[in-house]
């Protein structure tokens, strides 16, 4: 039985999609839950029009996410920390710091849990790092963690995020 997709139904399909499944599926699942209408000429016409909707959205949603990656790529991050006697930091730069760092450099809010990091900041200097935007757009920058009391650093240029 054919069906138009009126939301998105995991390891089927998405919203607007034409799908061919079970006359009870179709039945006894997907119509009585709205997941679902019957696949008619005139239910055709509007999924294509669906369709076409959402990869237009897509589409703006991804260019939205690659001009925010350029920005996040262009961006000087840098984080200060404390330090001890041997260079080593207090804790760990974690991913945490880079996102309130990136929210508060770009305006924009930048979750945490997009952020990778290949292993936790624990040593003075340059680090890169990713950030997945979507699911084919990852801006891959870098940040420069300088040490807290570094006479040679001006407050202006750190921000002082605190490390514990």
């Amino acid at each position: 039985m054919k069906v138009v997709l009126s939301s998105d139904v995991d390891t089927l399909g998405r919203k607007g999609e034409v799908v061919d499944v079970a006359a009870g599926y179709a039945r006894n699942f997907l119509l009585p839950r709205k997941l679902a209408i019957v696949a008619t000429k005139g239910a055709v016409r509007q999924s294509e029009s669906m369709v076409r909707a959402r990869e237009e959205r897509d589409r703006q949603e991804r260019e939205a996410f690659a001009a925010l990656s350029e920005r996040i790529t262009s961006q000087k991050i840098s984080i200060a920390a404390k330090v001890g006697s041997e260079g080593h930091l207090f804790g760990s730069v974690t991913s945490q710091d880079l996102a309130d760092e990136l929210t508060r450099l770009l305006g924009e809010e930048i979750d945490r849990r997009k952020i990778e990091l290949p292993e936790p900041i624990r040593t003075l200097g340059t680090h890169e790092f990713s950030v997945q935007l979507a699911r084919e757009v990852v801006a891959t920058a870098t940040v420069e963690v300088v040490a807290e009391n570094d006479p040679e650093a001006s407050p202006k240029e750190h921000t002082g995020v605190e490390t514990s």
